[in-house]
Parts: structure tokens; C-alpha cells; sequence
């Protein structure tokens, strides 16, 4: 499945992005997802996209935080 990535990358404080809607965690582990899986955030996205609607970006997707992201996720496993 294609990443609904729409390259306006920017995370509001909760560090969602406001570009696409997705979650920081959902980003990064987007290639490594399964396709399910993938479907299921992307279902998502439309009443994420209206629960931010006139929100802002926060932050800029740095490496720092799409690294901090990677470290959380790997934890996990």
C-alpha cells in the first residue's frame, strides 16, 4: 500500500503530523507494518484529519524525534 505521506511534514504537539495525520510511530513503522495493518491507520486518517482541522504544526519531523521514534518501537518488540 502507498504511504498517505502528502511530503508537508510537520507534528503538532501530540506529534501527529499535519500533513497526513499519522502518528509519529505509525511513520516510522509504516514500511515494516503489514498491509492490515496499514489499512487500519489509514481508515483513521479521515476523522483524525477532523479532529485537528485548523491545528498547526508544532514541530518540525527531525531526525532526532523520528529516531526517539525508532528507539520507542524497537523497545517494544
Amino acid at each position: 500500500m502507498l504511504s498517505p505521506c502528502v511530503a508537508r511534514c510537520g507534528l503538532n504537539d501530540e506529534d501527529y503530523c499535519m500533513g497526513c495525520f499519522r502518528h509519529i510511530d505509525e511513520i516510522v513503522s509504516w514500511r515494516t507494518s503489514s498491509e492490515a495493518q496499514q489499512v487500519a491507520i489509514c481508515q483513521q486518517l479521515p476523522a483524525r484529519k477532523a479532529l485537528f482541522e485548523g491545528s498547526e504544526n508544532q514541530h518540525i519531523l527531525s531526525r532526532d524525534k523520528w529516531l526517539a521514534a525508532e528507539a520507542r518501537l524497537t523497545d517494544k518488540d
